[in-house]
Parts: structure tokens; C-alpha cells; sequence
């Protein structure tokens, strides 16, 4: 069926409507601002480094012992300058938002100090191999599915977000703002698992499924922590200042200490909730105080009942205890 080129002759009306929206007190907007961090880089970013954490495992291949060493190189070369320029926007941005400062003033400054943070944290890239390796180990001792390492690496969703957790988490230490958020919601998007960079989390940490997996900003987790798909580590309630606006800056996330496990589904919430050492929370349970050491927490056995057509040696309608 043939175009309508009257219908056409409409468009210049409506784009100019649209661009009437774009006001000075637009808050959707960044017209006349300086770069902000690019959502493409950082994703390569990411990439790059999990090249680095799992040599061999991602996308290059023939790698060995002898050529190893120009490939990391290579990669660290170029994250380098892509971290100090994205960097740099990050805090110019940061700095605009909270500071009111003019655009595009001192440039460079903003980039010497994005490549400073950028050389400590490439620094801290031996550090996390040596943690996420007892994370692989984490999974390889808890699901007895598993059959080999290379296939936690290649394969869990729970290994990936946790992977994309702890580099946004370690550039959160820094100071940097905005790019950690940027990582860890794209690793939301790849696995289903939500861990705020701010989080603090311990060795040995295994998600098992992941997907609907929430671990809130203040959220302290210890070591060798298992939780299954589902859990939210969430607040209770967000405290408001007499203007009503939400107060910021609060522990409002619980703390699940050494050794707990987590089934799936469970709900902890609020900044004051402390699950102790070696306990298990169960499937389903809603938990909004803390939980003593040593404790295993479970909703007590619905009845399932049936009712309908069933076979001659069954009853009408049954009660399970399930």
C-alpha cells in the first residue's frame, strides 16, 4: 500500500513539539553538557577486564604461557585510556551535579584525576583473581550439578554478576561515581541478578540460579554465604526528613554473617537485621528481625488440598501435609 506523503508533511509539526519539551527545567535532558561516561565503553570495559580475570576462558583464544603477557598488556594499555577518559566524565559529571560548577571548565584536571583512580584500580586486578577464584570454588563445592570449574566460568549467571559486582565494586571504593551503577545494572540485565556496587561481600560467595536475586547498597554479607535464586536483600523502610525527602546515606540493608545459607525466595529486610553465623533461612520466609547464630528459620508445613476428578482409589478431596 502506498505511502501517505500528506501524512508525512506532518513530522516537522511534531518534532518541533517534542523539542518545545526540552526546557531549561527539563530534568530528562542533557543538552549544553560536557560527555558523559558512554554506556558502550564501559560495557567493553567490563569485557576487557573479564578477558584479564579469566584468561583463556573469553574471547581470545590460543592463549599460553608465552604469549600471555603482551595479550594483558595489550588490554591493560587500552583500559587505561578508556577508564581515565570515562572517568574523567564521571566526575566532571558528578562534580557539576553536586557543585553547580560551569561545563567543560579544567578538562584536563578532570582526566588526570579519572587516570590516577584508573592505575589504582588496575592495581587491585590480582586482588580480585585471588577472590574470585574462591568464588569459583564456592560453586564448585555447593552444587553437585557442577562437573568441572570451566564450566562455572563459562556457564553460571550467579559467577558472572558476581564477577561484574566485585571490579563496580572496587571502583566504588574509589570514589568514582555513576560507572559502578552503570556495571552492575548491565550485568542485571545480562543475568538477572541486581547487586548494588556498595554492597559488601565476603570470599567464597555463591549464587546458585540468580535469577531475582536483590542485594541492596549497605547490604554486609560475610564469607562462604550460599543463597538461591529469588532472595531479596532488601530495606524495610526509607526514613524521610521533616521536608518529607528521603534520607540518605543509612545502613538500610541487612547483614548476613559466615556460613548462612539463603533458599529460595526468602525475603530479609531492614538496616538492622543480622542473620548469625551458620544459619539457614528457608524457602519463602519473610524475615524482618534478626536471626540468633546457629539457627534454621522455615514456615511451618501448609495443607495442600486437591479437589476434582481423581481415580476410584482416591478420595473426592485429599489433605497433604506438605
Amino acid at each position: 500500500m502506498a505511502s501517505d506523503f500528506r501524512l508525512k508533511e506532518q513530522l516537522p509539526k511534531l518534532t518541533e513539539s517534542i523539542v518545545a519539551t526540552y526546557t531549561p527545567d527539563d530534568r530528562i535532558n542533557h543538552l549544553g553538557h560536557c560527555p558523559l561516561p558512554k554506556y558502550e565503553t564501559i560495557v567493553s570495559v567490563v569485557e576487557d577486564l573479564k578477558d584479564i580475570l579469566y584468561p583463556g576462558f573469553r574471547r581470545r583464544e590460543g592463549l599460553h604461557i608465552g604469549n600471555v603477557m603482551y595479550h594483558v598488556g595489550d588490554l591493560i594499555d587500552g583500559l587505561h585510556d578508556k577508564l581515565t577518559v570515562q572517568i574523567g566524565r564521571a566526575l566532571h559529571h558528578d562534580d557539576r551535579v553536586r557543585n553547580r560548577i560551569s561545563d567543560c571548565e579544567n578538562q584536563t584536571d578532570y582526566e588526570a584525576k579519572g587516570q590516577a583512580i584508573a592505575i589504582r584500580f588496575l592495581e587491585q586486578i590480582p586482588k580480585l583473581r585471588r577472590k574470585l577464584a574462591t568464588d569459583v570454588e564456592a560453586a564448585y563445592d555447593g552444587d553437585p550439578a557442577v562437573c568441572s570449574r570451566d564450566e562455572i566460568i563459562f556457564c553460571y549467571p550467579g559467577l558472572e554478576a558476581i564477577t561484574i559486582y566485585r571490579l563496580a565494586h572496587e571502583l566504588h571504593l574509589l570514589g568514582v561515581p555513576f560507572i559502578p551503577r552503570m556495571m552492575t545494572e548491565w550485568g542485571h540485565k545480562e543475568t538477572g541478578v541486581d547487586i548494588h556496587p556498595g554492597a559488601k561481600i565476603g570470599e567464597y560467595f555463591f549464587i546458585d540460579h540468580g535469577t531475582g536475586v536483590v542485594i541492596g547498597e549497605t547490604c554486609e554479607i560475610g564469607q562462604s554465604v550460599k543463597i538461591y535464586q529469588g532472595v531479596t536483600l532488601g530495606a524495610l523502610s526509607f526514613p524521610t526528613d521533616s521536608d518529607g525527602q528521603l534520607i540518605r546515606g543509612q545502613k538500610r540493608h541487612p547483614t548476613i554473617e559466615d556460613h548462612v545459607v539463603i533458599y529460595a525466595n526468602a525475603t530479609i529486610l531492614g538496616g538492622r537485621t543480622v542473620v548469625g553465623h551458620g544459619s539457614v533461612i528457608g524457602s519463602s520466609v519473610w524475615i524482618t528481625a534478626s536471626v540468633a547464630p546457629h539457627t534454621t528459620v522455615v514456615l511451618e508445613k501448609p495443607n495442600l488440598r486437591m479437589r476434582g476428578s481423581v481415580s476410584d482409589d482416591m478420595k473426592p478431596e485429599l489433605n497433604y501435609q506438605i
